[in-house]
């Protein structure tokens, strides 16, 4: 009797489990789905509730005025040098990192190319200083050249993932050390180099959504030149239509790129992933884009009044040097300026986007 009613058990239950499996199965995807749908809604939601602009509907100031407490343009330059000049062993430390790293990585611009170019400056180069205003043309064409990169001639791609690597590690570094001294402690360059590293691939991956931002200015770029090479600009008509579609390029591009060097910055944080630092980011310039873009925009003149400022002198400088003292004639003193003044303004223009961000960030008001 009892393994009839065993039997009979297993009988009983053997269809009840093959009955589960047939219901459970398909139902699998289904709850999938619906939870894919349900997260999905939230952060429409939470997206739509923190940011007021809808697509093709007119936002009304009052939905997005936001306030930002930042100095002036000068004062706010002047505390960032302020800031890099009270810690100048530490970044200045950094600046020979890059320099002696990207040499022996890289090498320096051809001075034999150099000196090929400034054969014109090098036979008047004493009129220079009795205002010859041809040889500083040659000086200001010069800087021009050094600046496009034409100096180092063509890069091989090793060289280019060398320079890219070693721009992201100062970069890194950089805003390491910040963050230390913002924080009140004492960092030290060795650490930095050491511990700052750690995001290096989410800060390459968002480095290359600002890649991928900056393809409307090449589109207009590419543009411009089959414009000039078939004469099209020379019509008024054509020509005011191309200006009119290649700056609205240019302001898309610098409407993405405002939030992502934000981004640059959020995805060096512990434990923030590239897509959620973009999220981030575009939450922090919602209702401030524009102060914030006007800053990089002032950031970017500056670093051009830099380079001008001092290498233009440089070349000058090394134009009658040369011709007074011919022994020096391959000392690569303009080739060596320009590996300088790269990294300088790496370390600086990283300084000044991380101050601007501890500065967004401090003022925390949500838009109205």
């Amino acid at each position: 009797m009892a393994t009839k009613k065993t039997t009979t058990t297993r009988k009983k239950t053997a269809p009840k489990e093959e009955i589960s499996q047939k219901v459970d199965t398909p139902a699998q995807p289904e709850g999938r789905i619906k939870a894919l749908k349900g997260k999905t809604r939230r952060r429409v939601s939470g997206l739509l509730q923190r940011r007021p602009h809808r697509s093709f509907q007119r936002t009304r100031r009052r939905d997005y005025n936001r306030s930002l407490e930042f100095p002036g343009y000068w004062k706010f330059t002047g505390s960032v040098r302020s800031v890099l000049w009270q810690h100048k062993k530490l970044f200045f430390g950094l600046v020979i990192f890059y320099g002696v790293l990207s040499a022996a990585l890289m090498g320096i611009a051809s001075q034999d190319t150099y000196q090929q170019l400034s054969d014109s400056l090098n036979q008047n180069g004493s009129d220079i200083f009795q205002g010859n205003l041809g040889e500083v043309g040659h000086a200001v064409l010069l800087f021009g050249t050094g600046v496009a990169g034409s100096l180092s001639g063509q890069p091989t791609d090793i060289q280019r993932l060398y320079a890219i690597l070693i721009s992201l590690v100062t970069w890194l570094t950089t805003v390491w050390l910040l963050r230390g001294i913002v924080a009140g402690s004492k960092p030290k360059l060795r650490d930095g180099l050491y511990n700052a590293a750690g995001p290096l691939l989410p800060t390459f991956l968002v480095s290359l959504v600002v890649i991928v931002q900056l393809l409307p200015v090449a589109i207009a770029a590419i543009g411009y030149g089959a414009a000039s090479s078939s004469q099209l600009l020379d019509n008024g008509v054509e020509a005011m239509l191309f200006w009119t579609v290649a700056s609205m390029l240019a302001a898309l591009s610098l409407y993405w790129i405002t939030s992502t060097m934000i981004a640059l910055i959020v995805v060096t944080l512990p434990g923030v992933y590239p897509l959620r630092a973009l999220s981030i980011a575009g939450d922090l310039v919602i209702g401030r884009r524009i102060r914030i873009l006007l800053r990089l925009l002032w950031l970017l003149f500056i670093d051009l009044l830099f380079w001008f400022g001092i290498m233009v002198p440089i070349i000058l400088f090394d134009a009658w040097i040369k011709s007074v003292f011919p022994a020096i004639q391959d000392v690569p003193i303009v080739p060596v300026a320009f590996l300088i003044m790269s990294a300088f303004t790496i370390v600086w223009s990283s300084s000044y986007i991380y101050l601007m961000y501890r500065k967004v960030v401090d003022d925390d008001a949500a838009p109205a």
